[in-house]
């Protein structure tokens, strides 16, 4: 592998080594004899009678071994874990999920229903600990509408998540129509004390993205849902027995700020998209490269989102001649699926990069820092500018596998997919583009 491959692989892997979760919790919060201290609240221990633990989304086994390792020993605690995948070392009296991402399964509505029993029975002597992570959305379900059945529920996120509307406007969706989204969660747990720990990228103000905002007040509204159904058509993707539910008028509105339940309730930001940021702009300065970070490309469709930042790097280039630079980025870009390939958005990234770095000094990565990318075993790949000669050797093309969604395959062959397995985080997606002078 040429060096600048591997110097962007070690400047990815020192990345999520920065931002292990458990680590990070060491770092961030301290717990003495009588107290649980944040950054932005001081919990006396003493007054607790018993810790809850929720731990939702690709990073729960993490979230839930660093904090619950953070306790004293004789804490006493329960709690319930949904993930989409097994633990590896299951923590005694905490129940364990294998549940459904990107669709509900039947485990995420069993997680749904023992997290709702488990919360009413807390009291004010209970500290009931949240730790979010993203793809809590499908991996914890439950419909108000209790006659829909598991392929209903099933039918009603399908349609959402292909409707065409925006994160947002999905996710105002799903909080109206569940019973553990949109603050619901923390309407459970009454007036014990709740804190809810987050690993997500999602700005400062926009906390009710995450998992759909299970513990958090819900910004949104009724007449929010009934715009985004009349402007996307949305109701009538539905399945019947919920189109029946809604035509009833039972859709009831979600808790607000100002409602009892969130006087005693705390959001820290545990794991944040600076904290991505930080590690990765100290990895490549560490290699010498002087570093530039972007977050202007979330959402963005493969293409376009090369084509702006490799126009950064330029840019970058010609203000600082002579010298090694890099650009940065983070959050999802838009693959949308065209073949029946394998692949995912990070590998079709740098695909999309190949023809257009071809005989430069430029190295693109593109990977899951929660290690998965779509529908392939790979975190992504990484190609540099002798990328499409060494493909076009070998009877590859990149159009063609792009095409046909099969980025992975593409980058497999060249020994350029990123293989690391799930890695118990999920801060999204990072981008590393580095240019030698």
């Amino acid at each position: 592998m040429p060096p600048t491959k591997q110097i962007a692989q070690q400047i990815f892997r020192r990345t999520l080594s920065s931002i292990d979760i458990p680590s990070v919790m060491e770092r961030k919060i301290e717990v003495d004899h009588s107290r649980l201290i944040l950054p932005s609240v001081c919990i006396d221990l003493a007054s607790i009678s018993h810790v809850v633990v929720v731990a939702i989304g690709k990073a729960a086994h993490a979230m839930a071994t660093g904090f619950t390792n953070l306790l004293p020993a004789r804490a006493p605690i329960e709690g319930i874990v949904a993930a989409p995948t097994e633990p590896a070392a299951p923590i005694p009296k905490l129940e364990y999920f294998i549940a459904g991402h990107p669709i509900p399964n039947n485990e995420s509505l069993r997680a749904a229903v023992e997290i709702l029993r488990l919360l009413h029975t807390c009291d004010t002597h209970t500290l009931v600990v949240f730790l979010l992570s993203g793809g809590g959305s499908a991996l914890v379900e439950l419909p108000l509408d209790p006659s829909l059945s598991l392929d209903e529920v099933q039918g009603m996120h399908r349609a959402v998540v292909t409707c065409g509307a925006p994160i947002d406007a999905m996710n105002t969706v799903r909080r109206h129509l569940s019973a553990v989204k949109g603050g619901r969660v923390a309407l459970a747990a009454g007036n014990a004390q709740k804190i809810t720990l987050a690993v997500t990228d999602v700005p400062v103000g926009r906390e009710a993205a995450l998992a759909s905002g299970p513990s958090v007040p819900d910004p949104t509204t009724i007449a929010d849902v009934k715009r985004i159904f009349a402007e996307y058509d949305l109701a009538r993707r539905f399945p019947a027995g919920l189109q029946r539910w809604l035509a009833a008028g039972h859709m009831p509105e979600t808790p607000k700020a100002g409602h009892p339940t969130f006087v005693n309730a705390y959001f820290e930001v545990l794991l944040g998209m600076d904290d991505l940021f930080h590690a990765a702009h100290r990895a490549a300065e560490a290699h010498g490269y002087l570093t530039i970070c972007d977050n202007s490309t979330d959402d963005w469709r493969v293409e376009k989102a090369a084509d702006y930042l490799l126009a950064q790097l330029d840019n970058w280039q010609r203000e600082n001649p002579g010298q090694r630079v890099a650009v940065i980025a983070d959050g999802e870009v838009s693959s949308p699926v065209t073949g029946n390939g394998t692949g995912g958005r990070n590998s079709a990234f740098v695909l999309a990069c190949v023809e257009k770095i071809a005989g430069r000094k430029i190295t693109v990565l593109s990977a899951g820092t929660d290690g998965i990318d779509g529908n392939s075993p790979a975190a992504g790949a990484v190609a540099n500018g002798d990328t499409l000669t060494l493909a076009n050797s070998l009877g590859l093309e990149p159009r063609t596998a792009f095409r046909q969604s099969d980025a992975y395959s593409f980058f497999l062959q060249l020994d350029d997919a990123i293989t690391t397995g799930p890695t118990g985080n999920n801060l999204r997606d990072l981008r590393i583009l580095l240019a030698e002078p």
